[in-house]
């Protein structure tokens, strides 16, 4: 039981803890820079979209307003069957070099990138969220990462804007800052394998299609590393979002995300051969699967707790602590909670919210359930 108990113990703390030390190390011994350099190549941005009449004005505007070059930038908006007025607003940038890709038949964000990048332009294919705002200059350091020969694909710093009024924003926006923070680990230490998907960047030569049911975040940087260039972090390239504000609309987003994960780590499942992907494999073990069996990691570690609390003083201690977090966890799904409680409950909240999540969306993989559409975030 002890065994049961330390081992669970280790597995839920390892892909959070240990696994960014052992990579920081790794980067330390081994540095990867990037060399960047002023360029201007040309580029294509992608934006899918479906019913964000709200945002898709100002999405196309932001990425206008960049500054750079006109003549060598292309926008092209995917409608993906939208039905709220969100091709009216695209098609009022008519006078740019914004283009309007409309899908009667609506099939998800893969999908929808296969067709656009055939009328893609640019030497790099950046993509964005319909709700994504990119900061100042991104365009710019975009291409100065591209001067790198080795740089296949990049992702910037997505940053959630909230008051952090729940346990979902807050939770959200916490989780980002910690995952950039091991993005930056990994990038030193040579790609990372977890990426955005609001703010990236390919190059054009370097896209393959992706099937309709998986997830383009995944498939896509794994392919670019499988081919043997750098998937990379860069924090100055700054992209900004609302995240959801509804926990129940959260959950069902984490879901979909685990499960397309789980199908695109199986598609690409090579990539988990560590005779012939040793570092890859290493990272996508400890920074993807191991987080997807937390849930079965965490009950164990409970269970095994209460079994073992009779014996041991130590392990009475270890069980009060369990059972502090996981009522933390619980009291962070309320809402208008003092802003002091909101703090100490937002992580264990989201902790909590994922791996619940995670364990849905492993029921749902056994069973072999698609998910490729999604919904516009309740912001």
């Amino acid at each position: 039981m002890k065994t049961v108990f330390w081992t669970s113990l280790f597995l839920i703390v390892y892909p959070y803890l240990v696994y960014p030390l052992v990579m920081l190390a790794i980067g330390k011994m081994r540095p990867r820079k990037v060399a960047r350099a002023p360029c201007l190549p040309t580029m294509t941005i992608l934006i899918p979209a479906y019913n964000e009449v709200a945002m898709i004005g100002a999405t196309i505007q932001n990425k206008l307003d960049q500054g750079y070059p006109a003549d060598r930038l292309q926008i092209i908006v995917i409608s993906d069957g939208s039905a709220d007025g969100t091709d009216d607003v695209v098609k009022g940038f008519g006078r740019h070099a914004v283009k309007l890709l409309r899908r009667e038949r609506r099939e998800g964000k893969a999908a929808a990138l296969n067709e656009a990048v055939r009328l893609a332009s640019g030497d790099i294919i950046i993509f964005s969220d319909a709700n994504t705002l990119f900061g100042a200059n991104a365009l710019q350091r975009i291409a100065a990462n591209f001067a790198d020969p080795e740089i296949g694909y990049l992702t910037g710093s997505l940053q959630f804007v909230t008051d952090g009024g729940n346990a979902s924003g807050a939770g959200a926006r916490a989780y980002m800052r910690y995952e950039n923070l091991v993005r930056g680990i990994e990038t030193a230490a040579g790609s990372i394998i977890g990426v955005n998907g609001g703010v990236d960047a390919i190059r054009r030569r370097l896209y393959v299609d992706t099937p309709p049911a998986l997830i383009t975040d995944l498939i896509l940087p794994l392919s670019v590393i499988a081919g043997g260039h750098r998937v990379i972090f860069d924090p100055q390239i700054d992209a900004f979002e609302t995240p959801n504000t509804d926990v129940s609309c959260e959950f069902r987003m984490r879901v979909r995300v685990a499960l397309r994960a789980l199908q695109g780590l199986t598609y690409m499942r090579k990539l988990l051969n560590p005779l012939h992907y040793p570092l890859v494999s290493f990272s996508l073990f400890s920074h993807k699967v191991l987080r997807y069996l937390g849930f079965v990691f965490m009950p164990a570690a409970l269970a095994s707790n209460i079994a073992l609390a009779p014996t041991q003083a130590l392990y009475r201690v270890l069980l009060v602590l369990q059972l502090g977090v996981y009522c933390l966890a619980a009291l962070g799904l309320m809402h208008n909670l003092p802003g002091w409680l909101r703090k100490i409950t937002t992580v264990p909240s989201y902790f909590a919210l994922s791996n619940a999540a995670f364990a849905v969306a492993a029921y749902r993989f056994l069973r072999g359930d698609t998910l490729a559409v999604w919904q516009p975030r309740a912001g």
